[in-house]
């Protein structure tokens, strides 16, 4: 048959073999009332950030005529001075949200022939650009708890010998972080890069340390971060890591000519000029997720330690029907991570009372 005769399909494209089959990665995008299932901060960005951001993009619209800074070193300063630890913008790199950021350390050091390995349950995209990036991914299991186990992680690594290491601290979709004592003693044995993706770092737990405190003593460590969560800014699509310049230096090879607009840029180093406003409601978000465990676990659910601004909580036996119930009551969370487990995110008060009620009623409790 004359492929030109007929309505085109993606069976007709002559797409990679481990394309094919493939689904695009993707929370369930539905208009309900309550979305608690992508971890975004409920809290938009207030009248006055709102009114300094636009102030800011106008200023830039009457440039868009010119290419913005290739290598956005002002907001690579701006990001730098937010982090500390002594760090400049030689040792900080920007894109198009931390997937971008991950998915350019893949093109770097992963690739065909090469191998990058994570310990699952975690954020089901390190694989997805892992696969894309033509690199074979190596999947050790997390203990029972959600932790790392150093032993068994440490030996795969020597068995192994991966280009890349994936660890995520908060995890996703479990909230469990990792003490400094596991990421060291990885960093230690990996031959190659070690990656710590702190997507969720500002809703840590008092107390719990950052992997940006080991940099300096492990040059092939990575600590990515993005400002869609705790920042509020989850439609700007900014993210960023910290690592060693030579590492940075890498990164330009891949990166594409101007890749992050000058609006983006603009309203991130605005975002960072106002932080502790935007920040604000970290610490409201951390008590409400604490008393979301505490509630969880009194009500008779099996709950998972978070360091994050979302729980995981089970477990059922036909989780798919409690997702269910809790959409059909206009309360949308995330049927993700192990089988038997639920993923909510944390809300407003309002909202999280509208969760509660509805679990109750869909579970009988």
């Amino acid at each position: 048959m004359d492929p030109n005769s007929r309505e085109l399909g993606l069976e007709d494209l002559p797409l990679r073999d481990d394309l094919r089959g493939g689904t695009p990665y993707g929370a369930p995008q539905i208009d309900v009332p309550i979305a608690l299932n992508t971890n975004e901060n409920p809290y938009p960005p207030s009248e006055q950030v709102a009114a300094a951001l636009a102030r800011d993009v106008a200023e830039v619209a009457t440039g868009l005529n010119r290419y913005p800074d290739r290598d956005a070193v002002r907001l690579r300063r701006a990001l730098a001075g937010y982090l500390g630890h002594g760090l400049d913008e030689s040792r900080i790199w920007a894109a198009n949200g931390s997937n971008e950021v991950l998915q350019q350390i893949l093109q770097v050091f992963g690739g065909p022939g090469r191998t990058a390995m994570g310990f699952e349950p975690s954020y089901s995209m390190h694989p997805i650009i892992t696969g894309v990036t033509n690199t074979t991914w190596l999947s050790v299991a997390r203990a029972d708890d959600f932790s790392v186990d150093v032993a068994e992680a440490t030996s795969a690594i020597e068995q192994h010998q991966p280009h890349v290491v994936f660890l995520s601290s908060p995890n996703n979709p479990t909230g469990t972080a990792l003490p400094l004592e596991t990421i060291e003693a990885i960093a230690r044995v990996a031959p190659g890069i070690v990656v710590v993706d702190e997507a969720y770092a500002e809703f840590r737990r008092a107390g719990t340390p950052s992997a940006l405190e080991l940099l300096d003593s492990h040059p092939r460590l990575i600590v990515s971060r993005t400002m869609s969560k705790a920042f509020s800014m989850a439609g700007a699509r900014l993210g960023y890591l910290a690592a060693h310049p030579a590492v940075v230096e890498a990164l330009h090879l891949v990166r594409l000519p101007y890749h992050l607009s000058a609006i983006t840029q603009s309203v991130a180093i605005t975002a960072l000029e106002h932080a502790p406003e935007l920040l604000g409601a970290v610490k409201q978000l951390r008590e409400e997720r604490d008393e979301l465990v505490e509630w969880l676990r009194a009500h008779g659910f099996v709950v998972a330690d978070s360091d994050a601004n979302f729980v995981l909580f089970g477990r059922f036996s036909d989780r798919k029907s409690v997702w269910q119930g809790l959409l059909d009551r206009g309360v949308l969370i995330r049927e993700t991570g192990p089988a038997g487990w639920l993923r909510v995110s944390v809300g407003t008060p309002e909202e999280m009372s509208a969760f509660r009620d509805a679990l109750l009623q869909v579970t009988g409790g």
